[in-house]
């Protein structure tokens, strides 16, 4: 297969892909915790489990990258097996809908959805041009945000309509993974590069051997600890009547899924464009100002157009941090070892991940969210400042380069 044959190919079924990935991420950002709290009444531990299903899988995305790696299989054979555990786990959930069987479920379900992203990230990086692999990889990704943003929609209807009729959502999530399992396996790759190493976590040396790696690693412990933190409670905060708000399933999935993805969905193309084009420590900087700003906007409001508000700012910034969190280790990790490089990425954002609804909503039990939403924004802007001597870096370097280029011209 050509170059461009295998770009189109990709592109063609990661599409599809990605519109199955948007209505599971629904799932995991509004659904599956409105179930919890509106159905089941759940309690903080249960809600913490459920919100950090996704980061358990980032956390074990080392052990995925291994496990495809000792047993040759290509990338996206992985991705495929893996998605098809994940319809399984849909359909016992929906025919045995008991908290003590949902909430183990919705882990192992979530945590197979997230631990594939650094085989796909292989995936990008071996079938896409890389002039145009942000551009690509944000097309596709826009599929993403229309699926999540029609199924927040026709989901909260659904729970408004029929409270009771949740099973039936349940089956609509694990149909989205049995589709995005056929996709996957249609998507070309090989089998990654096996160094031998004896442990899932021996890519771990890069941090210490590669100190810009290392630099933005820290960098974006600061910032995605905030935004994990919050995320979850976006939920609790509208659908928890100790906060005040109360808001019905529909609105609720209006705020949480609808609004933040009409403006990722309008804006992912244009931070696609900047990423293969603009300083990414730069394109970072400018989005962690939108981070910490719809953070603020969202949980020191009680008005619809406050909540709106948030969520738009908070939207614009998510379409950026999509396109920058999937593909940055490509400008960074050297040849055939892209997979390496974005399974301690994940890693790292698996141990906040979990870390961070544990906090949250202990912390919530004490203080008001508006409280935390001020504490998030503050280490957002921490890790802001830790990415200026980068740019000035950067700045500096290609100014160097211009002026080689005069002497040598």
């Amino acid at each position: 297969m050509s170059p461009a044959d295998r770009a189109r190919t990709t592109f063609r079924f990661d599409s599809g892909r990605m519109f199955c990935a948007g209505i599971l991420e629904s799932a995991a950002n509004t659904f599956l915790l409105l179930i919890a709290v509106k159905h089941f009444h759940a309690g903080p531990l249960p809600k913490s489990f459920i919100a950090a299903a996704g980061s358990v899988g980032l956390l074990l995305s080392p052990v995925a990258v291994t496990l495809v790696q000792r047993l040759r299989w290509p990338a996206t054979l992985g991705v495929s097996r893996l998605f098809a555990i994940g319809a399984a786990c849909f359909v016992l959930m929906a025919a045995a809908p008991v908290l003590w069987i949902y909430v183990p479920l919705c882990v192992v379900a979530m945590t197979l959805s997230s631990a594939v992203i650094p085989l796909m990230t292989e995936t990008y990086h071996a079938n896409y041009p890389a002039d145009m692999r942000g551009k690509l990889y944000a097309r596709a990704f826009t599929l993403r945000i229309a699926g999540a943003m029609l199924s927040a929609w026709a989901g909260g209807r659904l729970l408004d309509w029929r409270p009771d009729a949740f099973p039936a959502l349940l089956l609509t999530f694990g149909a989205a993974f049995a589709v995005a399992s056929w996709c996957a396996r249609r998507i070309p790759s090989r089998p990654l590069h096996d160094d031998g190493a004896a442990h899932p976590l021996h890519a771990m040396r890069f941090v210490r051997e590669d100190r810009v790696f290392r630099q933005t690693l820290i960098v974006w412990m600061f910032m995605g600890f905030a935004n994990l933190m919050m995320l979850p409670m976006r939920v609790e905060f509208l659908g928890n009547p100790r906060h005040g708000l109360a808001r019905s399933a529909a609105e609720i999935a209006f705020l949480t899924g609808v609004v933040p993805n009409l403006a990722r969905l309008v804006m992912n193309p244009v931070w696609g464009r900047l990423f293969d084009r603009m300083d990414f420590f730069a394109l970072r900087t400018t989005l962690n100002v939108g981070f910490a700003l719809g953070i603020l906007a969202f949980f020191t409001s009680d008005t619809t157009t406050g909540l709106v508000v948030g969520a738009i700012i908070y939207g614009i910034s998510n379409a950026g941090g999509d396109v920058a969190w999937g593909l940055w280790v490509t400008k960074f990790a050297p040849p055939g070892r892209v997979a390496d490089y974005m399974g301690v990425h994940t890693f790292l954002t698996g141990v906040r991940g979990v870390a961070a609804p544990l906090v949250a909503f202990q912390l919530v039990q004490r203080y008001p969210l508006a409280s935390l939403g001020w504490a998030s924004a503050g280490m957002i802007i921490v890790s802001t400042l830790l990415l200026l001597p980068e740019i000035g870096r950067n700045r500096a370097k290609r100014k160097g380069e211009v002026v080689t280029e005069e002497v040598v011209d």
